[in-house]
Formats: C-alpha cells, structure tokens, sequence
C-alpha cells in the first residue's frame, strides 16, 4: 500500500513537471509572437553568430567575473535565428555595416571614461525600410593599470536598456583589450543611443572620484557592426520621400534618375528641379545622382517618362491624362520601389517635379495628379531659409535645426554648437563687429569659483563670462569681432585670427567647476558629482542687419561652400545652365549634383533655373552662367579664361607668383596676373573648375564645370560632396586629380556688388598699405598748412593797423 501510494505521486510529480515545461514553452512561444507584433522587428534573422573573448596579447582572459580562474566566457547572440523572409520568391535582400567610432562617436573619435566623467556615447540610426537583424559593438579598449580588478567594469546600455557588462581583470590592466558585446536587436528602433558608463575604483575606501588613476580609454577602433535585412514597402506616397531619401540615413544620399534616352532640355530641367529639391533634403550628407538610359536601377531611384517617351520597361503602361507622380514596384525585386514623373509631355514633367518640390505634403495613395502649381510671391535677393538674414536681427530660435541643440545637462556638459550661413558677398571688413544679444540659463554653483561660460567662432576663443553662484540677470551684449589682434608682451601685433566667413560655427562651452574629494592627507571627505544645466534662450539675437554686399571674384570658394553667385536668387532666376546638345549620361548627372548642391547650400529648390545648348540664345542675359562640360568657341580664345580641358588635351596658365595664400585672403592683382601657358596631352582622368567675368555684363560671372572623361566627372562630384576636399577649392582655377585638389589665383579680379566711393577708396587701399601710408602723410601735411595759414590769418586780423606796421 504505501509502495502503492509513492508510485502515484511519482505520477502526479512527472505529470505536473511534463505540464509545467509545456507551459513554460508556450508562454515563451506567445511571448516571442507579442514582441514580433509590438516591435516593427523582422521576421527575420540571419544565425546565430557567437563572438570572440576579450584578448589582450595574453592567453585567454576568463570573462566570468564570479571566478577569475574560470575559462573563458564567449557572449551569445541575444536574438533568435529565424530564416530569411521571402516575398514574392524574393529573399529580402541583407546587407552588412560596420560603424567605426572615428566616424561616430564624438570627436576626436577616441573616448577617455574618467571618474568624474564617465559616460559616453554613440548613435546610429535605420532607414524606415529596412531592420537590424544583428548587432555587435567590438570594443577596444585600455583600462588604467591602477584600477582594482573586477570590481572596475563598464556597463553598455543600448537605447537605455542595460546590454551587457564589460569586467575588467588584472591582466588586462594597463593593456588593450578587445571584446564583443552581443546586442538585442528588439532594442532597437529608428534612433538609437549606445552609452558607456564606466565604473572604476583604485582604493578600498576613501576614493576621489576626481583622481588621475581613474580612466579607461576606449579606442576609435572600436566599432559597431551591424546587419540589417530590408522590408517590403506599400505602394503609398503618404511617407514620401521615404524610401528614396530617408532622413534617418546618415550616409550620402545615392539616387538613380532614368531617362527613356537622352533627355532634351525640359526633360533634363525637371531632373534638376527634383535634384535641387532633393539636395535640400540631403543637406549636410551630400548627394550624388546616377543617370540611366532605358536601363533598370538596382534601388530606389526616379523614372521620367512621357506619352511619347517611355524606358521600355513601361512600354505597356496605360498613357496619363496630365501631370502625374506615381509609386510601383521594381518589376523584379519587390523590395526596390520606382517614382514615377508622368506626364503628356515634358512641360507636365516640369509641373509634376514643382509639385513634389511644394506640394508633397498633400501626397497619399499609389498615384496623385498634379492639377496646377503656381507662384504666389516672387523670391528676393539673399532670402535662402538656410542663410542668416540680412535685414533684420534673427533669434537662436530661427537657426536652430533641432529642438534640444541649445541645451545640456550632466557633470560635464558637451559644448552647444550654433550654425551661422552667412551671404558669401556680405562685406564685412569695415565693421568693427556683429552685435550679439546672448541670454542663457544655468545651474548656479554652490560657491563661486572658476566656472564659466566660454564663447567661441570657428573654433577661435572670443570671450569668456564667469557664472556667477547668485541669481542674477544672464544677459550680454557682446560683438563678435572680425579681426582679433593678439598682444605680445614687447611689441604690439596684430594677427588675423578670427574672420567670418561664408559658413561659421558659434560654440557655448559651460564650465562647471566641482569639488568632488578632498586633496589632504588623512581627510575623507567626498561629494557626489551634481547634475548640472545649462540653456541659451532662444530669444537671443544676432544682427547681421545694414551691411552692403561686395566680392572680389573669381572666389570659387564661395561657389564650393554656398554655390554663390548663382545661390543669390534661392530659386536660381538669375542662372542659366549651358549644357551639350546630346549630353551623356555622366553630364547630365553633373548638372544634377550642381543643382543639387546648391539646394543644399540655400534650403531651397532651383524653381526656377533656365537651361540652355544653344550659345546663340545665351549671349547678351544678364545673368550668371554655369557652363557644363562645353566651353562655347567663342569664348575658348577669351584672355579671362586660364583653363580648359578638351577630352585628353588641356592647357592652363600659371600666376607670376605662386604663393600659399590664407584661403579667405586676395592676392595683390599683380601677384595673379599670367606668366605661362602649358599644355599637355594625358589619358589620365582630371576635372576642373574654372571661374571668371561674364563678357556680357560687369556684374555677372561664368563658372564652368570641365571633365576629360566618365571617370573624371566621378571626381568632380566627388570633390563637391567631400568637405575636406572642397575646402581646397578656391580662387579661380581647382584642378581636381586622383591624388586631390590643387587650386590657383590667376586671372582678371574683378567685383561684385556695391559700395560707396568712399568705402571703395579705402577698400582699395587696404592692399597697398606703402600707398595708404603716403596718402596719411600727405593728407596730414596738408591739413597742418591749411591750419597754418588759417591761424597765421588770424593772428593778423586781430593786430591793429600800428602793431602791422
């Protein structure tokens, strides 16, 4: 009987275990199918990849922080494998990124953890039509030889959520140190915050968090590497210009435009509205365009065609009753979507793309008629959204570009960066500076000490104001100086050390003094590290209001950094394009990136921009002119011209002093006057940019962008799109080669602009200062002898008639 009663419950014990694991596995089945609902997650994921142990040089490092001597521990994947998805027979398509921290994190790239100090981060984003299905961050790092092992460590959040912690062990002290950290893909959304935080200790008690010895040093080696698996998109035009530019998307914008053949004037006008448009979209990331003709892109890419003028792949596609955009599928990838710019002919197509320049937000459904778009106001001279204004004063509220920019908080707080795009003619030299109305908002310290709030221009130290530990009105006029002078000791020198430019970037440094351990011997005394604030209000002003506008040009710089002088009509009404009669398709995307760089630079679309083959119809515009990939016979003999390149044949003309000039700076005109002329013959690739006066009117200018083959129209896009490369392109020639830019001043230097006779005369002095000298000499002797003759005048009225006798 009893032997009978332990075998039941023998039963009863196996059947609730048999329950209890069914249970279990259902609930976690039901739980991975509530994450794949909640969470715009794939279905999706590549196997499962287990990453390397931490290596330091040493043999294996043991990673379990429980025992030391244990073996060593490799992370696993935090996410499940699941086969790839298919649609339509088509396996989505898997890409793989690595994210390096040169690239990422903030500069200089490399981070320093330190105990007051010890949070950093990185960020990344995905695109709207794609997920991650895997993620690894590789971290190198050094920890601090001083640092007590094990009980030291870094945490890595992902998106707030804690992913892992990194251990440090002895052996690893003092040396670098790699390690995988596996990252839960159901983490991670649009936007994405990866944060260290590094905890150290070096004594048993009684620690400064502010002690040297408290550091780990993560290398810009480090980096994320990431898979992402891309999404079948609906028909549906509510989310443009998503996919085809995605704001999340870091990377330089890569667009493919297809045309049914080579595109004649209006077709390739409309290209380069929508290029514009895009640019604007684009801004900072830069932008390139792939020409096709009747050929299928491998991505998201634009397609224009008419009734008459069809890429075959929509020969069978029913004709349109007027202007028309559209969004398909790629005929052979589900994953690919195609715009479609329809129309009856090619004016439709200009009315379709001024319709997706001003009126996307309307925009729904697989297809939209474009009925009528017309101009209500016409632009003004330098009103660009994306330029300061000129004529009245702007709040930091106007030229923030997101909502928290002007704002920090933390121990340490990371400095705020304003930008200021500024008119590249705006003439400046004769201010003695740009009043500044600065009001800001800060924790107060406890004492007051040595903190402060430090204010600099381009990287150029102006001035600094103590932050003071009572409540007190946080308001400053200050002026922002053009040219600083520097004092030596000896002798008084002034150096050109700050100068505005085209392009300028305002830094607010808040400084916060703190006293976080004691520094005598035998005193333990701590304080924890408070949270600190600090805010620029809003309505702080700028005025950049009253200054004329006046340039001495050619100034390729100007075009290279704000597309000027074309950027002065936002809307490009003063441009017209010269391009060829039966342009390739590496010319017409070189008119598109022109158009698209100068939406960038302005924030605004081309709308209005005039195209041109013909010279005939050019001559006698008043207006400037962008010359693409021809340079017309009337002008290949010009004296102003100082390059040109002709398929393999080039020649250029060299300055009689070639000197490395300060790139804001102009040469004396002697010092750019021709001495040479070279030719040469190569079948190396080589573009240019060359600028010089319009021989139709004084005022307007030529720029003119040259190519010797496919090849070399691939470096000149290259070179607008590189900052470092288009911070080499200056004056009036830039010869761009594989190994870089090399830029001349050569030529006529002529101006742009107005000024008073006044402010010409000294302007015009400026650069002769033995000829200013001379006139201050001369104009000082001349004034003491009219003073001499006036007083010697006087002196004799008052004598009487004896006393002249």
């Amino acid at each position: 009987m009893k032997n009978m009663m332990i075998k039941r419950l023998s039963w009863i014990v196996a059947l609730a275990l048999g329950f209890a694991t069914m249970s279990w596995a259902e609930v976690a089945a039901n739980s991975n199918t509530v994450v794949a609902v909640q969470t715009p997650q794939p279905q999706t994921m590549p196997p499962q990849q287990t990453p390397l142990p931490p290596t330091t040089g040493q043999p294996a490092v043991p990673t379990v922080p429980v025992d030391p001597n244990a073996p060593a521990a490799q992370p696993t994947s935090l996410t499940p494998a699941i086969p790839p998805m298919v649609v339509d027979g088509v396996t989505a398509p898997v890409r793989d990124l690595s994210l390096q921290f040169k690239d990422v994190a903030p500069p200089p790239g490399s981070m320093v953890l330190r105990g007051v100090h010890p949070t950093s981060q990185v960020e990344f984003s995905v695109r709207s039509d794609e997920v991650v299905s895997n993620a690894m961050l590789n971290l190198t790092y050094t920890p601090s030889p001083s640092l007590i092992p094990v009980d030291s460590h870094i945490k890595v959040y992902m998106n707030d959520e804690l992913m892992s912690v990194v251990p440090i062990y002895k052996e690893q002290l003092g040396k670098k140190t790699t390690y995988q950290v596996p990252l839960d893909s159901r983490y991670i959304s649009d936007f994405n915050r990866i944060r260290l935080d590094f905890i150290g200790h070096y004594t048993a008690i009684c620690e400064n968090p502010a002690n040297s010895v408290l550091w780990v040093d993560i290398s810009k080696g480090s980096n994320l590497a990431l898979t992402y698996q891309s999404l079948p998109l609906k028909n549906d035009l509510s989310h443009f210009p998503e996919p085809f530019f995605d704001g999340r998307d870091n990377r330089p914008m890569v667009l493919p435009i297809v045309f049914s053949a080579t595109p004649d004037l209006e077709e390739q006008r409309a290209a380069a509205i929508l290029a514009s448009w895009f640019g604007v979209k684009a801004q900072w990331r830069g932008q390139s365009f792939k020409v096709l003709y009747n050929q299928l892109p491998d991505q998201h890419g634009i397609v224009f065609a008419t009734n008459d003028k069809r890429p075959d792949f929509l020969r069978d596609y029913p004709p349109v009753q007027g202007p028309t955009v559209e969004m398909i599928s790629h005929p052979d990838n589900p994953y690919v979507k195609l715009l479609l710019v329809l129309g009856r002919d090619d004016k439709d197509l200009v009315t379709a793309v001024k319709g997706i320049a001003q009126g996307n937000i309307l925009f729904r459904g697989q297809s939209v008629g474009v009925d009528k778009v017309e101009q209500l106001l016409p632009r003004k001279p330098y009103d660009a959204p994306n330029w300061v204004r000129t004529d009245r004063p702007m709040t930091f509220a106007e030229l923030q570009q997101y909502p928290e920019q002007l704002q920090a908080s933390g121990g340490q707080l990371s400095p705020m960066d304003l930008n200021l795009n500024l008119p590249p003619d705006l003439f400046l030299l004769r201010s003695s500076g740009i009043d500044m109305n600065l009001k800001y908002r800060y924790t107060a310290p406890l004492l007051q000490d040595e903190s402060r709030l430090n204010v600099s221009l381009n990287n150029q130290f102006m001035r600094a104001f103590p932050l003071r530990s009572v409540e007190k009105d946080n308001s400053s006029l200050m002026r922002l100086p053009i040219v600083q002078g520097l004092l030596d000791k000896d002798d008084e020198l002034s150096i050109p050390a700050l100068k505005l430019g085209a392009t300028n970037q305002l830094r607010f440094d808040f400084s916060f003094s703190s006293i976080v351990g004691s520094t005598k011997e035998g005193l333990c005394q701590t304080q924890l590290p408070v949270t600190n604030h600090a805010i620029i209000d809003g309505s702080s002003t700028i005025d950049f209001s009253g200054y004329r506008h006046f340039l001495a040009m050619p100034d390729l710089r100007s075009f290279s950094n704000a597309g000027f002088p074309f950027s002065r009509m936002a809307d490009l009404t003063d441009t017209v394009v010269m391009v060829m009669k039966a342009p390739k398709a590496e010319q017409v995307a070189a008119l598109l990136s022109f158009t698209g760089h100068v939406g960038a630079d302005t924030g605004y679309p081309a709308l209005n921009v005039r195209l041109a083959d013909d010279w005939s119809t050019v001559k006698g515009l008043d207006a400037d002119l962008m010359l693409i990939g021809v340079i017309p016979p009337e002008l290949r003999d010009d004296t102003k011209m100082s390059l040109l390149v002709n398929e393999t044949l080039s020649w250029v003309k060299e300055p009689l002093i070639k000197r490395t000039y300060i790139p804001n700076t102009t040469p004396p005109d002697d010092e750019a006057t021709p001495d040479s002329k070279t030719t040469i013959t190569s079948e190396g690739a080589m573009a240019a940019i060359i600028g010089f006066q319009s021989p139709f009117n004084e005022q307007r200018s030529v720029i003119a962008m040259l190519a010797d083959s496919s090849r070399g129209y691939e470096l000149l896009n290259d070179a607008l799109n590189d900052g470092g490369k288009r911070a080499a392109i200056f004056g009036s020639v830039a010869v761009i080669r594989e190994s870089g830019v090399n830029s001349l001043r050569v030529g006529d230097v002529y101006y742009v602009g107005y000024l008073p006779w006044w402010e010409r005369l000294w302007h015009s002095l400026e650069t002769h200062p033995f000829l200013l000298a001379a006139l201050a000499v001369f104009v000082v002797v001349l004034i003491a002898m009219m003073l001499w003759r006036a007083l010697r005048g006087l002196s004799h009225r008052r004598l009487s008639p004896d006393e002249r006798d």
